[in-house]
């Protein structure tokens, strides 16, 4: 998994989440305080030296400003974390759907029915085939959900239920539920290895991984809309993505010494990003703006936001030290 060595003051510069966001938050509601060195040396307690309430009213919220800055207004170098109790008890299952609309439309039906579920991930049917294969433990060829509850081991049962017959009203089928630690890891395995088994997709080329997310009930539409865009560009790009939050990936492999497939990646991310915007979403929900949406951020927040984003950094930042041309 290539955030697997991540650093907790990486994510929160970064505004970072992962697979148990759906329950349990990204990083932006776990940050209570945040230690950070600005441009011109001053130590900045963004909640205040030593603080750790679990909310506050006093101010503005720094601490937020500085979760997802993307290293534009300063050095993040300690983070106080929320933490959240281990569950007693653990189940996992795959689920397999004759369609990407119906694995999305029994995701927003999980969700609907206040099922409180841990991890819900999805993987197209390319991506369920890469990940099989790769994993050598094989996977049916369809769009696919990975799906973890936590809870008591009697209110497990009931979720267990409860899953099952939204999965059965949705034309899902799913394994056995996997409960013990090593089966519950070798599941997991698959989907932290997509990156790796996308990338063995066609041998020798480049990857490149984008994402953005959607309310939703939107999720369903933008995700057959991309998926059906995928196609008629003759891009190959598994979809894969943490729907429970709304937020999907496509992982783009093509040829980085072919012109005209690296502009029809270009194209392809530009529309997909517009896609979101259209369906009210935003143009990335974890991974950043950088340097390559930074017209689509401009069409997410207006002008004014756009403004009063560099009113900030040139108040925090004048010289512009801090990763110049990055997010604006």
């Amino acid at each position: 998994d290539p955030g697997a060595d991540a650093s907790l003051c990486g994510m929160a510069a970064t505004g970072a989440s992962g697979t148990n966001a759906v329950r349990y938050g990204t990083m932006r509601p776990n940050v209570l305080n945040l230690r950070v060195v600005l441009p011109d040396g001053r130590l900045l307690h963004t909640a205040g030296p030593g603080r750790q309430p679990r909310k506050r009213a006093a101010g503005y919220d720094l601490t937020s400003l500085f979760v997802g800055s993307e290293g534009t207004l300063g050095f993040l170098t300690q983070a106080t974390l929320r933490l959240h109790p281990l569950p007693e008890a653990t189940a996992v299952t795959v689920a397999s759907f004759p369609s990407v609309g119906a694995a999305v439309a029994c995701t927003v039906q999980v969700l609907q029915a206040a099922v409180p579920v841990a991890r819900i991930e999805f993987l197209d049917d390319v991506m369920a085939d890469a990940c099989g294969r790769f994993s050598g433990k094989g996977l049916p060829v369809a769009a696919t959900l990975l799906l973890e509850l936590h809870g008591s081991r009697r209110s497990l049962a009931e979720q267990q239920q409860q899953m099952e017959e939204i999965m059965q009203q949705n034309d899902g089928s799913s394994l056995a539920w996997a409960e013990g630690l090593e089966e519950r890891e070798q599941l997991w395995s698959m989907r932290h290895n997509a990156w790796y088994a996308a990338l063995a997709l066609r041998p020798g080329c480049q990857g490149y991984c984008t994402d953005v997310c959607v309310p939703i009930s939107r999720l369903p539409d933008v995700v057959v809309e991309t998926k059906q865009d995928l196609q008629a560009s003759g891009l190959t790009g598994p979809m894969v993505g943490h729907v429970g939050d709304g937020n999907f990936h496509c992982i783009l492999i093509f040829n980085s010494q072919d012109p005209e497939e690296a502009q029809r990646v270009h194209a392809f991310t530009q529309r997909l990003g517009r896609r979101a915007l259209a369906a009210g979403g935003t143009c990335t929900g974890e991974h950043g703006v950088g340097l390559g949406k930074r017209a689509l951020l401009q069409e997410e927040l207006g002008q004014e936001g756009l403004d009063t984003l560099r009113s900030i950094k040139a108040a925090l930042d004048p010289l512009n030290l801090m990763n110049p041309g990055k997010v604006i």
